[in-house]
Parts: C-alpha cells; structure tokens; sequence
C-alpha cells in the first residue's frame, strides 16, 4: 500500500517521457491520419484500491492531527479523490463521511443505491433515504454509529450550504469546520500515479495543438478551431475536453471577449486547452503566429518564454510559492512591464494549482507562504497583455521533486518552432 512517504519520492518513480519537437507545418499541410489522431491512452492505468485505502489513511492521520472527527464530501473531484465514485450533485443528497476511525460511509438515495456502489472502489457501508425522508438522519446515524456524539465535522470546500445546513440540524451535538487541512493536505502532494496520468493528459493536449497548428488557415473563427482541438484531443483519448481561441487583439484578454475574430496574416493566435485522463488535467496555452511575425510580437513572445524560465527557477523545494511570482514580476519591471499587476504587463497570477481539477491550491501568486513539496504540481504561465494590441501567453505545467521542478511539457524553444515537446 502506498504511504505519504512513497507519494512525495516522484522524481526517481516517474518515468521521463522521451519525445521528438513537434515540426511547425504550413497551414496547408494535409490533415492529420488515422494514426495521428489514435489514442494514447491504451497504457493509462486507473488509479487502484490501494492508493484510494492510503487516501483515507492519510486522511484520517491529518484529521487526528487537526482535531476534526469526521469529513464529508459531496460529489466531485474530492468525492472522486478520495473513493473513486464518480457521481454528480442534485438536490438529492449523494455524500461520502470519512471517520477519524473506522471505514468511511455513503448517504444516497434508496434508487441510486446499485449505481453508486456499481461505482464504489471499496467499502460497503451505504446507507439509503426514501424521497419522504431526510437525508441528515442518516448522517446523524452514521455518526453515531461509529461512536461519535459530538465534536467537529470538516466540511469540504465546495460542500452546498443547504447540506452542512442539514447536518448541523441533525447533529447538534457538532461544530462544522472547515475541511481544507485535511482534504487539501492530502490532495496537494501527488503520487506517481497521479503524476503519470497527467503526464498522460498533457501528452494528450499537446499532440493536438501539433495537429491543429498545421491546420490553421485565413478566415477561421475561434469556433472553427476550437472544434478541431476539442475534435483531436478527444480522438487522442482526452475526456472532459475545454479549448478557447483569441486571434489579435482579442489575446490581449486572458479570457477572451466578444469581439468577431478570424485568422488573418501576420496575427497573434492564442490558444489555452486541455483536457483529463482518468480524472487529471491538463492545461497548455500556446501562442502563434499566423505568417510572418513582426520584431514586436517576436520581442514579447520571446520576454514571455524566459518569463518560464524565471518561474522555473524560482520554485524550489522549501520555498515560499508566492516568491515565484515575485521572481516574474521583478523580471518585467526590469524590462519595461508593470509594475505589479499594471498593463501592459502581467495581470494575474504566474500559475495555479493543478490535479483532478484545472484549478487547485496553492497558487503561485504574491503573498503565498505555502512552502513548495515534492509532489506539487503547478502551471507556469506567466503572460503579457498589451490592450489594444495582442497578448501572448505559454503555459506549461510542471511537478516539484526533491531536487527542484520538472516539466510535465517543455516549452517551446521560439517563436518560429512554437510547439514544445514532451517533458
């Protein structure tokens, strides 16, 4: 069974991917073949029972530490995390309660019983409630039955009020907390079968920015290429697929605008994709040029890469993850950027946490004192933004290890070559 201890040891355990750079086409390069677009994920192995086991094992450890008696968790990436149940939220409560002793329960509707257990990695204690019944008694009875009366309930982060409004009701003997020490504590640090699907999703997301950057041509509309991405991630073996597409000025807003956008030459096109293997993200943004670039855009794409590089750097184990951004934010004062969050320059944070879900804690932005730990994993993306003009931003995810970070992607190399290649 793995412990706390094997999941921080991810440098000797994952494997580095060997990779070829992806060769910038013209856009009149045939389309892809079938063996383009085959999947790759025939070697991504599922996360096993004895990894979630460690989960709650390491869950319970931190909950004995914090002082928290018992932890619910509502469908999602959590519930996922930590059971392997793939359910989804309703006004009828589905929940899974993690003891500080004792094997974990399921609260579910009596007519969703055989499916959420069809969908259980491990355990047995499911307990149903009929459509005239409340819910919260059933918690209130498990709680009771693994011999708790009273203490403190951690309530995950994207738990509804109205059901820690339920609990508190039919547990009065118990304060809700917050859940974050443990389920953050536990989540942040990734295994090396964490690390290895998504190190699989950034494969995924990657080789299809090589099919669709060789497609690109005068004319398309966002639609027009975010459906060739969502369309080539998906044959590649991508689930849970997002794209989005900014040409020229519109790139100079992180998250777009409504602004009517094709392709024209000599334009900026900014891509920000990505997609899941077995629940873990991606998240890779690219920026080219359609034709030829001018000594402008070449400059800021050019400031933007070794941007990377600075945050690269500047993440090492022990660490504040706050000082990698201050690290970027110096670097474009000294080039002519900023200050701070001003435009033109960089408006949000170099990076976020990434795992089972694209945005996860910690961040690297100013004032974050959580110190960097092997088995983190982190975007780097540290854009700059010009209104009225263009934006370009690379983002590449990254993992910490003992010895510093390592790139789930590398990034590209230059502007006339903009791919990357695996890490």
């Amino acid at each position: 069974m793995p412990t706390k201890r094997q999941f921080l040891k991810t440098a000797a355990l994952l494997a580095a991917a060997t990779g070829m750079p992806l060769r910038a086409e013209t856009a009149s390069a045939a389309k892809p073949s079938p063996q383009d677009s085959a999947p790759l994920t025939g070697d991504a192995r599922p996360i096993g029972v004895d990894e979630f086991r460690a989960r709650i094992a390491c869950a319970q450890e931190l909950m004995g530490k914090f002082g928290i008696d018992a932890v619910v968790l509502e469908p999602g990436a959590a519930m996922r995390y930590f059971t392997g149940i793939r359910w989804w939220r309703s006004e009828r409560l589905t929940a899974v309660i993690i003891p500080r002793r004792g094997d974990i329960g399921v609260i579910t509707p009596f007519f969703e019983e055989p499916s959420v257990r069809e969908s259980m990695a491990f355990g047995d204690d499911v307990r149903t409630w009929h459509e005239h019944e409340s819910p919260f008694a059933r918690v209130a009875g498990f709680l009771k039955d693994r011999g708790l009366k009273s203490g403190r309930i951690g309530v995950e982060a994207t738990v509804r009020w109205f059901v820690a409004d339920g609990i508190r009701a039919a547990a009065p003997g118990f304060t809700l907390v917050s859940a974050d020490p443990v389920t953050r504590g536990c989540r942040m640090i990734k295994s090396p079968a964490e690390l290895a699907l998504m190190k699989k999703a950034n494969e995924i997301t990657l080789a299809a920015y090589g099919q669709v950057y060789r497609r690109l041509e005068p004319g398309m509309t966002p639609a027009d290429v975010n459906q060739m991405m969502r369309q080539a991630q998906v044959a590649l073996g991508g689930a849970d697929v997002w794209t989005m597409a900014l040409f020229g000025e519109a790139s100079a807003y992180p998250h777009g605008t409504d602004q009517p956008q094709e392709i024209r030459e000599g334009q900026i096109v900014l891509m920000d994709c990505g997609c899941s293997v077995e629940g873990y993200q991606s998240d890779i943004s690219r920026t080219f040029v359609y034709g030829e670039p001018n000594e402008k855009q070449k400059r800021i794409w050019q400031l933007v890469r070794e941007g990377q590089n600075v945050a690269f750097a500047a993440a090492r184990v022990g660490e504040p993850a706050g000082r990698v951004d201050d690290a970027v934010r110096a670097f474009y004062r000294k080039n002519g950027f900023g200050p701070d969050y001003q435009l033109p320059g960089l408006s949000h944070r170099t990076g976020h946490g990434i795992g089972m879900e694209g945005h996860e804690p910690v961040n690297f932005v100013r004032g974050e004192t959580t110190p960097l730990e092997p088995g983190m994993c982190f975007s780097n993306e540290p854009g700059l933004y010009l209104p009225g003009e263009f934006g370009v931003r690379l983002e590449d995810c990254l993992y910490m290890t003992e010895s510093g970070p390592e790139w789930f992607t590398v990034p590209p190399a230059s502007l006339a070559s903009p791919l990357g290649r695996l890490g």
